[in-house]
C-alpha cells in the first residue's frame, strides 16, 4: 500500500509540475479548421503561451495590435483610458468584405430599433455579438481565453469560419477590467513556482488586500452598467449604444470546487420587464453551450445560483435593451493550478472552457441569426406600441441643486434616452420643478422599457432571494423631486446638456453666501478652507436683500481675511466657476433672522480626513469614499493601513472613517488607539456593520433592535431559501428629517429616500432631537424586505451621534455612497466631516 501511495504522489507530482509545459495552442484550438501560418501566435508576442502565465494587460495590448496588423478580418480602437491610464480596447472582427462596408452594416442594424424596420430584409443582416472579458479582474480566464479566441478568429481558415465571418459581427473587449486584470496577473505571475504547487494554502491563491476584483477603485464594474459612472463603463455603455449588439457575453470566475455556469439563471429571479422571448432564447443559446461541453468532457449546469433581476450587470442589462446578455461563471484555479473537489484545476483547463463557451456563442450566433434579429425588431416596436398608449412624462429636478439634476440626465444621454427642457417652471403637489433645474422624459420613445426599469419604484416579487439589489430607482438615488404627468408643458429636446452658469459674485461685497443645496458646495467649501479663507455656517435660516437662506448657509467675511478685497473676489468668482455653484455678494450684515455677525454663524476648520483600508476592511465601500472625495470634491484623504495603525500618529486627523468591515472590525489595540485618538477631539465616522463594533466597545453605546429567529415547518432542503429571505441585499427606504439637524443641512425636504443593505436596526432616542434621521413607520419606497424585517425598521434610525471626551463618533447604519450613483446621499457625509463639531 505504500508503494502505491508513494507512486500515485510521484505521478501527481509530475502531473501537476509539467502540466503548463505540455500545453500548447492545439489544446484550445479546433481541428475543423486549418491556420493560416501569417498571423502571428500569441506566444510569438507575448512570449508564452496561453495559460503558462497569466496574461498581463500590456501584453494583452501588444497581442490585440499585432493581429489588427496583421488580420483584414479585425480592426481595433482605444475607446479611452482607466483611471490608471490604460487603454480600454474594443477589436471589430468580422468579415474582409463586411469591414468594408462596416458603417452601411451599423446602420442597418441600428435601423432594427427604428421606426420603419419591418422594411428591413434581415435575411441578409449579420447578427452582432459582443463578447466581454473579465470584468472582475482576479477571475483571469475569461481575458486569457480571449487571446486564444482572438487567434482563431484571425487565423481559422475554412468554410466555417468564413460562413461565421459572413454572417457575424464581433464587438470583442479583451478586458473589461484593464487596471485590475493587471494587478492580478502581476500577484499570480510573481508567486508562480518552477514546481507548481496545487495546495490551496500556498500564497499564491490568497492575494493581498483589496485584490484584482475591482478597479482602480475599488469598484466592481459588474455591478456599474446601468449607472455607468466609471470610465471602463461608460467606453463599453457607448459601444452597446453605438451597435446594440444581438447577444452579449460577460465571462466570469466562481469557487474552485465549482464547475461551469451558463445561463439562463434562476427563472423566478428574472425581472419582469424582461420578455418571456428573451429566456426562451437564453435557454436556446444554452443547448449550443451544452452540446459543445458535453464533447469537451467538462461539467456544467445552469438555472441554478444566478438571476436576471438588476439590470445594471452585464448579463442582465442587454435583456432590457432588445438583446440577450448570458453569464459565464467558471470554477477558478486562481493562480496556475489547485486542488478541488474536482480533482487538480489547472489554469489552462478553465482558460479552455471560457474559450469553447466563447466559441458556443458564435456557433449559436450563427445558427438563429435571423430569430435574434426578428427579436430585436419585434422588442423595440413593442416597446413603441405599448409606450405610444401612454402620453404621460417624467418629470424629476431640484430646484436648489442642478447638479444633481444634470448627473442624472448625463445617465440618461449615455443610455439613449431623449428628454426636455420643461417649457417654464411647474409646480405639482408641493414641489417645484425649475426650468433648467429639471427635465421631462416623454415615455413614448424608443427607451421605453429602459425608462420604466431605471425609474419604477417596485414592492412586490415572485422571489424572495436576489443576486443583487432589488431597487434602484434613479430619482430616488439622486433624491429628486419626481412625478408622472401629463399637465406638464416641454421645451426642446436636450441635446448639448451642460450644467446652468453660475451667477457671478459683485465685487466690493460685505460679505459673501453660499447656500448648502448644491451637490458640489462641499467641493467649494473644501477649497475655500484649503486657502485659509475663514468661513462659517449658519445654524439658522434668515432673509437678506430679499433672498431667503436655509440652514447650512455658508459665510465667507470679506475683513480681517489673508486676502484683501478684491482678491478675496476674483478666488471666490473663480471657486464659483470650478465648482458650477452660485456665490451670491451681500452688502449688509442686517438680516430678518440671525444677522451675519450672530453667534449662530459658527466658525468651519480645515479639515483632514483619513479612512481605514487594508484586512478586515471592505473595499467596495472603502474605494466609494475614496472615489467620492478624489473625483467629485477634490478633496485630499489619506488612506490609513488598519494594521499599521499603531504605528501611525494620528493627532493631525480630524476625521477617521471607518467602512464597513469584514469580520468583528478593528482589533484591541487599534481601538484603543482610536477610542484615545476620538477622546482627545477627533470625529470617528463609522458605517455599516462596524455599528456592533462601536456598541461592543464602547464607543457609541446604541439599543440594537433583534427578534429571536425560529425557522417554523421549514424543511432542511428550503432552510438556505429561508435565511437567505432575511437578508436586505438592497432596497430603499423614506427616513423623516429633522432639517435643523446639522447631519441634515443642504437638504430642502422633510423626508430623504435611503439606501440600505444592512440588517442593522438601531432603536430610536427617547429624546426626539437625538433622532435627526428617523425612518417613517410606513418606510419602504421599492426593493424587497421581508416582514419581519420591515416591522424591525419602523421607526429606528440610520444616523447614530454622540460626544466622546473631547471629540464626537457618528455611525451610519447604511451606506450613503452606494456604487457612486448614490448621489442624493453624498452629502450626509461631508456634513459629518464639516460640521461634526456642531452636533
Amino acid at each position: 500500500m505504500k508503494k502505491f501511495i508513494l507512486a500515485f504522489v510521484l505521478l501527481f507530482s509530475i502531473l501537476v509540475n509539467s502540466q503548463d509545459k505540455r500545453i500548447d495552442l492545439s489544446y484550445y484550438l479546433p481541428t475543423d479548421v486549418t491556420y493560416n501560418p501569417n498571423i502571428p501566435t500569441p506566444k510569438s508576442i507575448v512570449g508564452h503561451e496561453v495559460g503558462e502565465w497569466h496574461i498581463t494587460h500590456d501584453k494583452l495590448v501588444y497581442y490585440m495590435y499585432a493581429l489588427a496588423e496583421a488580420s483584414d478580418r479585425i480592426t481595433i480602437e482605444n475607446r479611452g483610458t482607466t483611471f490608471e491610464g490604460r487603454p480600454i480596447l474594443l477589436l471589430t472582427i468580422t468579415s474582409p468584405s463586411n469591414h468594408k462596408n462596416i458603417e452601411t452594416l451599423k446602420a442597418q442594424h441600428l435601423a432594427l430599433t427604428e421606426n420603419g424596420s419591418n422594411a428591413l430584409a434581415i435575411e441578409s443582416m449579420p447578427i452582432v455579438v459582443y463578447q466581454g472579458f473579465s470584468i472582475h479582474g482576479n477571475e483571469p480566464s475569461g481575458s486569457n481565453a480571449a487571446l486564444a479566441e482572438a487567434y482563431y478568429l484571425a487565423a481559422a481558415q475554412g468554410p466555417k469560419i468564413e460562413e461565421l465571418l459572413k454572417n457575424t459581427i464581433i464587438l470583442f473587449d479583451p478586458s473589461f477590467n484593464p487596471d485590475g486584470l493587471q494587478r492580478f496577473s502581476t500577484w499570480a505571475n510573481q508567486h508562480k513556482a518552477q514546481n507548481i504547487n496545487p495546495d490551496p494554502n500556498d500564497r499564491e491563491y490568497s492575494e493581498v488586500w483589496p485584490g484584482g476584483r475591482t478597479n482602480h477603485y475599488w469598484f466592481d464594474l459588474n455591478r456599474d452598467w446601468l449607472p455607468a459612472q466609471l470610465p471602463e463603463s461608460r467606453a463599453r455603455i457607448k459601444t452597446f449604444h453605438d451597435w446594440y449588439p444581438n447577444i452579449l457575453t460577460d465571462h466570469h470566475e466562481m469557487g474552485t470546487n465549482s464547475t461551469f455556469f451558463f445561463q439562463p439563471g434562476i427563472p423566478s429571479r428574472t425581472h419582469p420587464l424582461t420578455p418571456k422571448k428573451n429566456q426562451e432564447l437564453t435557454a436556446a443559446i444554452g443547448k449550443f453551450h451544452a452540446k459543445a461541453f458535453n464533447k469537451l468532457g467538462s461539467f456544467y449546469y445552469t438555472e441554478e445560483d444566478y438571476d436576471d433581476f438588476y439590470y445594471g450587470k452585464g448579463s442582465t442589462f442587454p435583456d432590457i435593451n432588445g438583446a440577450v446578455g448570458i453569464l459565464f461563471e467558471q470554477g477558478s484555479s486562481r493562480g496556475h493550478a489547485q486542488e478541488s473537489e474536482n480533482g487538480i484545476l489547472t489554469f489552462p483547463y478553465t482558460i479552455r472552457n471560457q474559450f469553447t463557451a466563447a466559441l458556443s456563442t458564435l456557433e449559436a450566433a450563427v445558427s438563429m441569426r435571423t430569430e435574434m434579429l426578428n427579436y430585436q425588431r419585434d422588442f423595440y416596436a413593442n416597446a413603441r406600441s405599448e409606450a405610444s398608449k401612454d402620453n404621460r412624462v417624467f418629470v424629476f429636478g431640484d430646484e436648489k441643486d442642478a447638479a444633481k439634476t444634470y448627473h442624472l440626465a448625463e445617465i440618461l444621454q449615455r443610455h439613449k434616452i431623449k428628454f426636455r427642457e420643461l417649457y417654464s417652471d411647474y409646480t405639482s403637489n408641493g414641489k417645484t420643478f425649475k426650468k433648467g433645474y429639471a427635465f421631462a422624459i416623454p415615455k413614448n420613445q424608443k427607451q421605453s422599457r429602459l425608462i420604466n426599469a431605471m425609474f419604477e419604484k417596485r414592492t412586490t416579487f415572485q422571489d424572495s432571494l436576489f443576486y443583487d439589489i432589488s431597487a434602484w430607482s434613479f430619482p430616488l438615488a439622486f433624491n429628486l423631486d419626481f412625478e408622472e404627468s401629463s399637465t406638464v408643458q416641454m421645451g426642446l429636446e436636450v441635446t448639448d446638456l451642460k450644467l446652468p452658469t453660475p451667477t457671478v459674485p459683485n465685487p466690493n461685497a460685505y460679505a459673501y453666501l453660499m447656500e448648502w443645496h448644491e451637490y458640489y458646495a462641499p467641493k467649494a467649501l473644501s477649497a475655500i478652507l484649503e486657502n485659509d479663507i475663514r468661513a462659517k455656517v449658519a445654524m439658522q435660516p434668515f432673509t437678506v436683500e430679499g433672498k431667503k437662506y436655509d440652514y447650512g448657509t455658508i459665510l465667507i467675511p470679506v475683513q480681517n481675511q489673508k486676502l484683501n478685497d478684491a482678491e478675496l473676489f476674483s478666488f471666490i468668482k473663480k471657486v464659483s466657476g470650478d465648482a458650477s455653484i452660485s456665490i451670491a455678494s451681500v452688502a449688509t450684515g442686517l438680516t430678518q433672522g440671525i444677522d451675519l455677525g450672530s453667534g449662530e454663524f459658527r466658525a468651519i476648520t480645515p479639515q483632514k480626513v483619513a479612512v481605514l483600508v487594508g484586512d478586515g476592511i471592505n473595499p467596495y465601500d472603502a474605494g466609494e469614499i475614496w472615489h467620492l472625495f478624489d473625483t467629485r470634491y477634490q478633496m485630499k484623504i489619506t488612506k490609513l493601513e488598519v494594521n499599521d495603525l499603531s504605528r501611525t500618529d494620528l493627532s493631525k486627523y480630524t476625521d477617521i472613517i471607518l467602512p464597513a468591515t469584514w469580520g468583528s472590525g478593528p482589533d484591541k489595540n487599534t481601538t484603543e488607539k482610536l477610542k484615545d485618538w476620538t477622546k482627545n477631539g477627533g470625529n470617528l465616522i463609522a458605517f455599516r456593520n462596524s455599528g456592533k463594533w462601536l456598541n461592543s466597545n464602547e464607543l457609541l453605546k446604541m439599543e440594537l433592535k433583534t427578534e429571536k429567529d425560529t425557522a417554523q415547518n421549514i424543511s432542511f432542503e428550503q432552510r438556505g431559501d429561508y435565511y437567505g429571505a432575511q437578508v436586505i441585499g438592497g432596497a430603499i427606504f423614506e427616513a423623516e428629517l429633522d432639517r435643523s439637524h446639522p447631519i441634515a443641512f443642504g437638504y430642502k425636504n422633510a423626508t430623504l429616500p435611503l439606501f440600505r443593505n444592512t440588517t442593522m436596526f438601531v432603536t430610536a432616542d427617547k429624546d426626539s432631537y437625538n433622532n435627526p434621521i428617523q425612518y417613517t413607520s410606513n418606510p419602504l419606497l421599492s426593493g424587497y424586505i421581508s416582514s419581519k424585517n420591515l416591522s424591525l425598521l419602523k421607526n429606528t434610525v440610520p444616523f447614530k451621534t454622540s460626544r466622546l471626551g473631547k471629540g464626537r463618533v457618528m455611525y451610519f447604519t447604511d451606506n450613503t455612497n452606494f456604487r457612486a450613483f448614490w448621489y442624493g446621499t453624498n452629502k450626509l457625509l461631508m456634513n459629518a466631516i464639516f460640521f461634526g463639531g456642531e452636533m
